[in-house]
């Protein structure tokens, strides 16, 4: 997914406002592009917290009926030096990008895209006839380290299977996760920098104790339901709890409605980085470079450093101007 907006703001992460124990990040609201456009719901970056662990990109989206809104819409646009993650509860996305992928993304499977050094893609809701009309899910980035962030572009597809527990399914897409009783389970897929992710559908009234890495700081974002958090914090839908390294488990108790939720970790990031548009670089002039030579490109190179494929919708998205100032540390 590509940051849409027409001035995005600048966002360096290794000198968050860090907060002990837990804090409560709520969404703000962000219009997917064209005149009906799909709103998505922003945890990540905010206002005093630009990451968890690797993760520096937290969008919600849906319930979305694409029929009445058309849905996700994103024409090939790049991406440097991070991670994509797309999970979906419904629906369905057509994936291509500039490593020769064409893929669908489906519910309960987790297509990746590695950028590296550059790559391109795009993401257009499927509205053939049979389809799923309701989209809903998260999207998600990982920032690359630095001994990373010129790797080749890649895409992986992971299947999760789902572990069945009393009152509880989850699914663990990224990394690995101590479940009650000793059991864990782990997701095969490559990472650069040690990350959890997963997905957790609780019946009502459910009660689940998850088992936490202490030096991971962790996220929780709720997608539907009541969910009460360590006998105490009541997480509003669509907001991110984040929790401070230190704690060994996290107990989960849902409401009389059930609780549909993502449970993101990793230990904090120790580089900083400069976060702009859909580029991830380590100075201002790493990301005037990535414009420069997006600009240049505009996915019709395939021999250039984002690479080409072909897109049946239309042109690719053109960056937005660089603000007048030096993309630098924020106080």
């Amino acid at each position: 997914m590509s940051d849409l907006q027409r001035h995005p703001d600048e966002h360096t992460s290794g000198r968050d406002a860090t907060h002990p124990g837990s804090s409560v990040i709520p969404p703000r609201e962000v219009p997917l592009g064209g005149p009906r456009a799909m709103t998505v719901r922003r945890t990540l970056p905010a206002r005093g917290r630009t990451m968890i662990g690797a993760y520096c990109f937290v969008d919600h989206y849906g319930p979305d009926d694409v029929a009445a809104t058309g849905g996700m819409v994103v024409p090939p646009h790049p991406h440097t030096a991070l991670q994509t993650v797309s999970w979906l509860f419904s629906g369905e996305v057509e994936h291509r990008d500039s490593t020769g992928v064409v893929a669908r993304v489906v519910p309960g499977e987790l297509n990746l895209m590695t950028a590296g050094r550059g790559v391109c893609h795009s993401e257009v809701s499927v509205t053939t006839p049979g389809a799923e009309r309701i989209l809903h899910g998260v999207q998600l980035w990982t920032a690359l380290p630095l001994d990373a962030v010129d790797v080749a572009p890649t895409f992986e597809h992971h299947e999760p299977e789902p572990v069945v527990l009393d009152g509880a399914r989850v699914r663990v897409f990224l990394g690995e996760l101590g479940l009650p009783g000793g059991r864990r389970t782990s997701s095969p897929v490559r990472t650069f920098t040690p990350l959890l992710g997963a997905e957790v559908r609780m019946e009502p009234g459910a009660e689940l104790t998850l088992d936490l890495d202490p030096g991971f700081e962790h996220g929780l974002l709720l997608d539907r339901g009541t969910l009460s958090v360590n006998g105490g914090c009541m997480l509003p839908v669509s907001h991110l709890l984040h929790e401070a390294p230190g704690p060994t488990s996290m107990t989960l108790a849902a409401g009389e409605d059930g609780a549909d939720l993502i449970l993101l970790g990793g230990p904090p990031f120790g580089e900083e980085v400069v976060m702009w548009w859909n580029f991830i670089g380590r100075t201002h002039e790493d990301v005037v470079a990535a414009r420069e030579q997006w600009q240049s490109e505009l996915g019709h190179d395939p021999d250039g450093r984002f690479g080409s494929f072909d897109y049946p919708g239309g042109e690719s998205l053109p960056a937005p101007t660089l603000p007048p100032v030096r993309l630098r540390p924020r106080a």
